[in-house]
């Protein structure tokens, strides 16, 4: 397999039994049979094609930031698309590869005074993660700005689909169901002033770095609000704020993150993430649904 990958790609973009936790920001995860991380649309393509025609499993990691991979790893072929991170503006309109991280588009549009990503600058996905699950804060969404995408099918085939053919709603889109890989996304903005934007983005900037708790690995906020209720309040409220499972955490700054303390293993987090949604269900009757996406095996094999 991999001399079929490096005919495909280089050999620097194929990577064997690689540690995924090298690639997550949780820092958790066990090996990869094979990472690659391709340079070109048509490089995804025939990755896809090769997986298909060998019946080899094949995952799409993302940048791993709203992302906890298993301590076993994950078989078969991994795909990364860290490499794809072109911005280009043109007008009010900003084009960007999945790749690219979703504040590095925001700052773009401060640099072009554009206003409608001013949300997004603390977002610490990549753009393609922000399109497969909506990301969103502050008020503002991926959906309120994004006009257009590029992204290859299972099949291997490339298609450009509308922002309505995602089904974009709260935290989700059918992306993952209809196994897209997102390539590319148009976004179109309004014309702003410099000044007013970059307010937005130091006052947002400084909310998440005042109440976040960056100065630890994590997947960011874990659970979605539930209706009627803020999960951090609700995991406050049940007195779980410290509580530490293995070297995982429900961390002292912000009760709706789960920080990785102490060289946690994915199962201490992955088991502390349950105990608070066993706990917050039983004290007030609430379900907390994971934001956060699991993957990969329990152990190696």
């Amino acid at each position: 397999m991999y001399d079929k990958l490096t005919k495909i790609t280089s050999q620097k973009n194929v990577m064997v039994n690689e540690p995924l936790r090298n690639h997550t920001y949780t820092k958790l995860g066990g090996k990869a049979d094979f990472l690659v991380t391709p340079e070109a649309y048509e490089e995804v393509q025939q990755i896809v094609k090769l997986a298909n025609a060998e019946d080899i499993k094949f995952t799409l990691l993302g940048n791993g930031s709203n992302l906890i991979v298993k301590d076993g790893g994950i078989r078969g072929i991994v795909m990364n698309l860290k490499q794809l991170t072109t911005i280009n503006t043109d007008g009010k309109t900003i084009v960007a590869q999945s790749g690219a991280k979703i504040i590095d588009v925001s700052r773009e549009a401060l640099s072009n005074k554009l206003s409608g990503m001013e949300f997004a600058c603390g977002i610490p996905g990549s753009v393609g993660g922000a399109l497969f699950m909506n990301a969103g804060a502050y008020g503002g969404e991926i959906k309120d700005v994004l006009v257009s995408t590029i992204v290859v099918d299972k099949e291997g085939d490339l298609y450009s689909l509308s922002a309505a053919e995602l089904d974009l709603e709260y935290r989700t889109s059918n992306i993952p169901d209809k196994g897209y890989i997102v390539l590319e996304a148009t976004f179109i903005l309004k014309d702003g002033h410099y000044d007013e934007i970059k307010a937005i983005m130091d006052d947002l900037t400084f909310k998440r770095e005042s109440k976040q708790p960056l100065e630890y690995p994590s997947c960011g906020s874990v659970f979605k609000r539930p209706p009627g209720y803020f999960a951090g309040k609700l995991i406050q409220d049940s007195n779980l704020q410290g509580k530490q499972i293995g070297g995982a955490q429900v961390s002292l700054k912000h009760a709706g993150f789960i920080v990785n303390k102490d060289n946690a293993s994915a199962k201490e987090y992955i088991d502390l993430i349950h105990f608070v949604q066993e706990t917050v269900k039983d004290k007030f009757g609430v379900n907390l649904e994971r934001e956060v996406k699991i993957i990969g095996e329990e152990t190696n094999k």
